[in-house]
């Protein structure tokens, strides 16, 4: 597969399928994705992967605090609290899109509320990725993960898997912490869902847009 093709098919799925993943091939993707670049060479990112009985005990876990209604202060601002257009718009479509495909309307919160739980089921992979990262580091090394987790991502696609980035876990980062060892001076970036795509599930149908470059585009000479 050429980088080309693998960009053009790099997307997020939320629905998988419960086979496992191949412990060598999961290695395989993350090492390589080490070649990714970072300034300095820091390679500011950590990663610790989870499959079979620890990727359930977590599951488990965070399921009951859902269940409860836990929360905990998340590790950083997902979103700025002041999102402007056209950022926001393109949030609200989106979300719009994927709860199109799921045939729950807007009015229904408490289905769109149960629906978005799945993202901490990791929407049923059977391998999940956690970043984090020292909190010395600054946006330049938050750049370096992101470059990190795509290629995470690419070299997936390369292998015929799927993946979802989520950086929802960070709203979980003490629950997280409680099943992967982060050390008190590393903080959670994101989660990541791998494994084969379910392509029966409704949530797959989705496929999103992009802006025309003509929105963020500027060349000159």
């Amino acid at each position: 597969m050429n980088v080309s093709d693998a960009v053009a098919a790099r997307r997020s799925v939320r629905g998988f399928l419960p086979d496992p993943v191949d412990s060598v091939v999961l290695r395989d993707i993350v090492t390589k994705a080490a070649r990714a670049a970072t300034g300095g060479n820091l390679q500011p990112w950590h990663i610790d992967v989870l499959t079979g009985d620890a990727l359930a005990r977590l599951k488990a876990d965070i399921a009951a605090k859902l269940m409860a209604g836990h929360r905990e202060t998340p590790a950083y601002d997902i979103y700025p609290r002041e999102l402007s257009a056209p950022y926001t718009d393109r949030r609200f479509a989106v979300g719009e899109a994927l709860y199109g495909e799921l045939g729950i309307p807007r009015e229904n919160k408490a289905g769109r509320r149960l629906w978005f739980a799945r993202n901490f089921a990791f929407f049923g992979a059977p391998a999940a990725l956690f970043c984090t990262v020292d909190r010395a580091m600054g946006p330049p090394q938050w750049a370096d993960l992101g470059m990190y987790l795509q290629n995470v991502m690419l070299l997936a696609v390369e292998a015929g898997l799927a993946t979802c980035a989520q950086e929802c876990w960070a709203m979980y980062p003490e629950t997280v912490a409680a099943h992967v060892p982060i050390p008190p001076e590393r903080m959670l970036f994101c989660g990541m869902a791998i494994g084969l795509e379910d392509k029966a599930d409704p949530a797959n149908r989705l496929r999103t847009t992009r802006a025309e470059s003509g929105e963020w585009l500027r060349f000159q000479s």
